[in-house]
């Protein structure tokens, strides 16, 4: 017994004496930093400089990095690893800002394939630009060189950092592997990239200076060889306006994930309270919706919390064999052609490049899924279009952003005159769309919402003629223009491949007997 109390005794003191070591090594590496609150004097001189930016203490709004593990969690894994991530907040709380890091990241990252962690590039940009502060942006974007560190893993912020706000270096905790699966481990943070690596030789004569919290910031070994340290306390912080979309380097044009809100500890308790509910909710919906006429389905919606608008009356169509009517609308999600069929109080029918065996048996209105096949896909609009009006969504895909992907001129050789139709959506807890997950639970996701709103707007008709090979994409721009200017959105030439490639890294074209994507 008295051999493993000294053998204790021995092993606090040595520990005790490291530490102290360590304290005195490292307030002899940094005793010639300047640490300054004056962070105007910072913009006026970084023209020539490199600048060491803490992401959580001097680019971020809010310090918490919870809301960003919770994404990962649900998006990257499941509803119950969400779950457990919530039940330990209270516990997180009560660790050091260390400890509850590395417990965040393994509650998080245990267990998650690799190859497969799409949340980095994905999900968390639209979150993470969403809290970039103005003021922390006009310093970033004035420095020669641009350097950020973060405590949160590298793959959390170096596709929003590098892709969307043109930083050069980012130094952030790389995650431990194991047979393709992350650990939940994170290396030692001392294994970082050589200084002269990162700077070269002539910057670190002076030519460095740093930007974070005065609590962290000058404790990460970068800011060891800056010149100086600008600091923002967290009042300041509070004071920071948020970055405007018009203002980002590289526009937000897709992401991808379930959720519709930021997760703080309350929002998520939130939903996950409401989630039992919302269930049931979205049940009962789709039974009104599949089951009943459209005078009364959309009275019954309304007093569940749907919001549904219809801001110019529709077109006069007939029921009478004459020719039926093409409308061409936007794709915000699945159900876009069933409100069109709501507001019209008809039904029409709808063409999808892809979309799941239950969703197209369980759909109120007629659906035809294209091939990509021109000739076919031809022969079936045409089809369809002879037994009644139907919708088309040109955009081929979603977009959940305000700005319309490249319209499709495929539909301007079907008739004389096409109806452009304008539709927006706004949800708060849930998307109704996804490019990784499963199709079949899109409209089930909507639905979940406890006030989705959907909004019609009929523009006037457009005459097609007989459209030559180039008019043929002229008048299809000229639809696009018109919907985008109804709604307030942006003209791209992006296609459904070019959102795929960047969210799934595929083409989003998958064999309709195994996965469906839209």
């Amino acid at each position: 017994m008295a051999s493993k109390a000294f053998s204790k005794s021995l092993l606090f003191f040595y520990l005790s004496l490291s530490r102290q070591l360590a304290s005195l090594l490292s307030l002899h590496r940094k005793d010639h930093l300047k640490i300054e609150k004056n962070n105007v004097s910072l913009r006026h001189h970084l023209h020539s400089k490199t600048i060491v930016l803490d992401v959580g203490g001097g680019l971020l709004r809010s310090s918490p990095t919870f809301p960003y593990f919770m994404l990962v969690a649900l998006e990257a894994g499941c509803v119950l690893r969400g779950l457990l991530l919530l039940l330990l907040y209270p516990l997180l709380c009560c660790l050091s800002q260390e400890v509850a890091l590395q417990v965040m990241v393994l509650a998080s990252f245990l267990g998650i394939k690799e190859d497969e962690f799409r949340a980095g590039r994905a999900v968390l940009p639209k979150y993470l630009l969403e809290d970039v502060g103005l003021e922390a942006f006009e310093i970033l974007r004035k420095a020669r060189k641009k350097v950020c560190v973060s405590n949160m893993p590298r793959v959390m912020v170096e596709v929003f950092l590098k892709e969307y706000l043109e930083v050069e270096v980012v130094v952030g905790r790389e995650l431990k592997v194991f047979g393709g699966y992350y650990t939940g481990l994170m290396e030692d943070e001392s294994n970082v990239e050589s200084l002269e690596k990162i700077f070269g030789e002539e910057e670190l004569d002076g030519g460095v200076l740093g930007f974070g919290s005065c609590i962290n910031s000058p404790q990460h070994q970068l800011f060891s060889y800056c010149k100086a340290i600008h600091v923002a306390t967290e009042a300041e912080k509070r004071n920071w306006h948020a970055l405007p979309r018009e203002r980002y380097p590289k526009p937000l044009l897709f992401h991808d994930g379930r959720m519709a809100f930021r997760p703080t500890p309350m929002a998520t308790l939130a939903m996950f309270l409401w989630l039992p509910f919302g269930i049931s909710l979205s049940i009962f919906r789709s039974i009104v919706f599949v089951f009943l006429p459209f005078e009364i389905s959309l009275p019954i919606g309304a007093a569940t919390g749907m919001t549904n608008r219809l801001l110019s009356p529709p077109p006069t169509t007939t029921d009478d064999g004459g020719k039926y009517k093409l409308f061409v609308c936007n794709h915000r999600t699945l159900l876009d052609p069933v409100y069109i069929s709501g507001a019209l109080n008809k039904h029409v029918g709808a063409v999808t490049y892809s979309i799941s065996p239950i969703s197209e048996t369980l759909s109120p209105i007629r659906t035809a899924r294209l091939t990509r096949s021109k000739e076919e896909d031809r022969r079936r609009m045409e089809r369809l279009l002879r037994q009644g009006d139907l919708v088309v969504c040109p955009e081929g895909t979603t977009c959940r952003e305000p700005y319309l992907l490249r319209f499709s001129p495929l539909f301007m050789e079907l008739t004389d005159e096409v109806v452009p139709v304008a539709v927006a959506t706004r949800v708060g807890m849930f998307h109704g769309t996804t490019a990784s997950g499963l199709k079949v639970l899109d409209s089930f996701y909507f639905l979940m919402n406890p006030w989705p709103e959907y909004d019609v707007e009929f523009l006037r008709s457009i005459p097609t003629g007989s459209c030559s090979s180039n008019s043929r994409y002229e008048v299809a721009n000229l639809v696009q223009r018109e919907i985008a200017s109804a709604l307030g959105f942006q003209c791209t030439t992006l296609t459904r491949k070019d959102k795929y490639m960047m969210l799934a890294g595929n083409e989003g074209i998958v064999n309709s007997k195994t996965k469906h994507t839209s």
